[in-house]
């Protein structure tokens, strides 16, 4: 990639930036970060444990465990009306009668929509543990906190992937809203009584209900998360101590990373795929 390329890829990343800043839903998933780092610090301020964790610990594993749940759903917010309403309302057409490329414009949107999604992410993780150490005086847990932040990073490049397919498929703003929702909901809501009904009506075994969890990358996000906190996984039963006595601790911990990772990757190629053969308007 050249200086020039690089240049435009900066100056419309600048324009996304804006654009997200004058939205204000930044604004808004900071403060949702604040409050949940508010509430977990209080929370941790009690005496009781969870799954052993006391102090920083089971500050960072209750405000992973609660994000797992709303970054996929502040991602798909975040990306999946970009080019189905930069379409409608003519933005795309007036942008590029300009010296830029579909590629640029692109590369450009994906790396803005991830960075306001992660970094104040990563910037609550590190303020939670340092205030926990103030309040608590327990000694920060940076394995956790490198874990947790790097198992959440990647849940949330695979809902940024997920929503840019959504805003290029699916033309109408309005349908990418339900289109959206159903896929938060089936990730998130109905995941754990969807395994279950199956085991229960097929009587999966034990591999077949983990390669089906890790197909899903919340799932996956979730296992990496206790196996931080819990390495036997006495908590999920039977594919609990299947994961922990086949895979072990490492080898969670990378499934939790390679999913979601491998999901975001394959679903923003196939995006940008279809945004650069696909009409404009």
């Amino acid at each position: 990639m050249s200086g020039t390329d690089r240049r435009r890829i900066a100056a419309l990343a600048r324009l996304d930036l804006a654009e997200v800043l004058r939205s204000r839903w930044l604004l808004f998933s900071v403060a949702l970060y604040a409050a949940l780092a508010g509430l977990f610090v209080l929370v941790g301020l009690r005496e009781s444990t969870v799954l052993g964790f006391t102090g920083t610990g089971r500050v960072l594993l209750s405000v992973s465990h609660a994000l797992v749940l709303l970054l996929p759903l502040l991602a798909l917010i975040a990306t999946g009306q970009l080019i189905n309403r930069a379409r409608e309302d003519g933005t795309l057409e007036l942008l590029f009668s300009h010296p830029f490329s579909r590629h640029e414009y692109f590369i450009a949107l994906t790396l803005v929509r991830f960075a306001v999604l992660f970094l104040p992410f990563a910037v609550l993780m590190l303020s939670a543990a340092a205030l926990c150490h103030l309040l608590l005086s327990s000694p920060v847990p940076w394995g956790m906190l490198v874990r947790s932040t790097a198992v959440c990073g990647a849940l949330i490049w695979a809902f940024t992937g997920i929503g840019l397919v959504v805003s290029v498929v699916v033309r109408q703003p309005a349908r990418a809203v339900l289109v959206l929702m159903s896929i938060w909901v089936l990730g998130t809501v109905l995941l754990d009584f969807g395994l279950i009904g199956l085991m229960l009506r097929y009587r999966l075994h034990a591999p077949s209900v983990i390669v089906l969890a890790a197909l899903n990358p919340v799932e996956a996000a979730r296992v990496a998360l206790l196996g931080a906190a819990e390495p036997t996984l006495s908590v999920l039963g039977p594919v609990g101590f299947y994961l922990a006595h086949r895979l072990g601790s490492a080898w969670v911990l990378i499934l939790g990373l390679a999913s979601p990772i491998a999901v975001g990757t394959a679903a923003w190629c196939f995006a940008r795929r279809r945004f650069l053969g696909g009409d404009l308007v």
